[in-house]
């Protein structure tokens, strides 16, 4: 009798242990279901801007292009091919660990199973044995009391009740067990889907790289030729960077006059309630304001940045410069006053937009769809982008402003 009573002490530990891990498990499972999820969101993402990349900068451009220009797109495309390449290891090794924590709990779950199929069986046949509704009648016949007799026929209810739910148990962990076979199968699948993906992005990025290389070799034998170009086109960008500048200056003077303010060299914007609560609105949307057309691909990022193949020659961007499709319309990227149109001398339309005491900035469209004056509401559109004659890029540059002070638009609009 003390030995049964042991054994059912070890038996309802072991199962508490098993129930512990299962738990745990399945949490972990839970989790890395969620990551999986980001991941793949990723993997999705990246593999858009690489289409957009093809569509945008490969196959709409002339075959004359520059050898800059060439090695500038090839190094978009690599440098989206590896981080493809990144978050699609990252993925099956999450799919080799959720592989790994299915087999730990089949096998949890296998252990389970064989302990209850003994209890079950343990029941089966002590219940055989009495069985005859004489042995039951004979078990509460010999009573020493009615209080005896009572917990004797509450005792036979709740076995026949637990031999019930064992059974259920029984069933309901062999479906689960079916249930993460498939899972792990399905698992392996997936896994195996994306080590081939990878296997032929890697032979890609392999000719992609190839190519730059020969691309390079040829900037490299006349460098002081590309560095010319670059400086070149650096200059005309800090020309229009001046006169952006200087429009800033004029809002800001202009904003404070008729607000009635005496010192109209101030750097800033003197705002009214009206204003603040919508220069406020919009600190409060940094990182959720939508792009300034509805697709592209950044092609220049903002601040200083060293020419990766041209260590000697450092350029500088005020904004950000996207390449979108032909016929794009840009877009406000929140609510505001048109407090500038501009033709800049050599270049395209410019559209100036006041947000409290901040400032939008679109650049190089084709035609304004507003006018000086207008409120404008988010994602209206502004203008037709142009497209450039000769590298067939259709081309937006992008900034913003803080009174006189550029931001990085990357902070502001959402996955920039």
């Amino acid at each position: 009798m003390r030995y049964a009573l042991i054994s059912s002490k070890l038996k309802s530990s072991s199962r508490l242990i098993l129930f512990a891990l299962l738990l745990a498990i399945s949490g972990s499972l839970s989790a890395q279901k969620d990551q999986r999820a980001a991941l793949e969101q990723k993997r999705q993402d990246i593999l858009q801007e690489i289409k957009q990349i093809n569509t945008l900068l490969f196959k709409t451009q002339k075959q004359g292009k520059s050898v800059l220009t060439q090695v500038q797109d090839l190094d978009q495309r690599i440098s989206a091919q590896e981080n493809l390449i990144r978050i699609t290891n990252q993925q099956a090794n999450l799919l080799t660990k959720e592989v790994n924590n299915n087999i730990r709990k089949i096998d949890g779950l296998r252990q389970e199973l064989v302990t209850l199929k003994e209890d079950y069986a343990q029941m089966v046949i002590k219940s055989y044995k009495s069985k005859s509704q004489k042995s039951r009648l004979m078990f509460l016949l010999s009573s020493q009391d009615f209080l005896q007799a009572y917990k004797r026929i509450e005792y036979m209810n709740q076995y026949a009740k637990f031999r019930k739910e064992q059974g259920i148990s029984i069933q309901s962990k062999t479906l689960e067990l079916q249930t993460l076979n498939a899972d792990l199968l399905e698992q392996k699948k997936q896994k195996q889907l994306l080590v081939e993906e990878n296997k032929k992005a890697k032979l890609l990025l392999s000719k992609e790289k190839s190519n730059q290389h020969e691309l390079i070799a040829t900037l490299k034998k006349d460098e002081s030729k590309f560095a010319t170009q670059i400086r070149s086109k650096q200059q005309e960008a800090d020309a229009i960077d001046k006169r952006i500048d200087a429009i800033i200056r004029e809002a800001i003077a202009s904003s404070n006059a008729k607000s009635g303010v005496k010192n109209t060299s101030s750097s800033t914007f003197a705002l009214t309630a009206e204003a603040k609560a919508l220069s406020d609105s919009f600190t409060g949307n940094k990182g959720k304001l939508p792009w300034p057309v509805n697709t592209g691909v950044i092609t220049k990022r903002f601040g200083k940045q060293r020419h990766p193949q041209l260590p000697n020659v450092t350029t500088f961007n005020s904004g950000v410069e996207i390449v979108t499709s032909e016929g794009t319309s840009a877009r406000a990227v929140f609510n505001g006053t048109v407090v500038k149109i501009e033709q800049l001398k050599g270049a395209n339309k410019a559209v100036y937009i006041q947000h409290g005491n901040y400032i939008s900035v679109y650049f190089n469209l084709r035609n304004a769809l507003v006018e000086k004056g207008d409120a404008v509401t988010t994602k209206q559109d502004l203008g037709t982008v142009a497209k450039n004659p000769v590298t067939g890029k259709t081309t937006i540059k992008f900034l913003i402003y803080k009174n006189r002070t550029r931001l990085n638009p990357a902070d502001w609009v959402f996955k920039m």
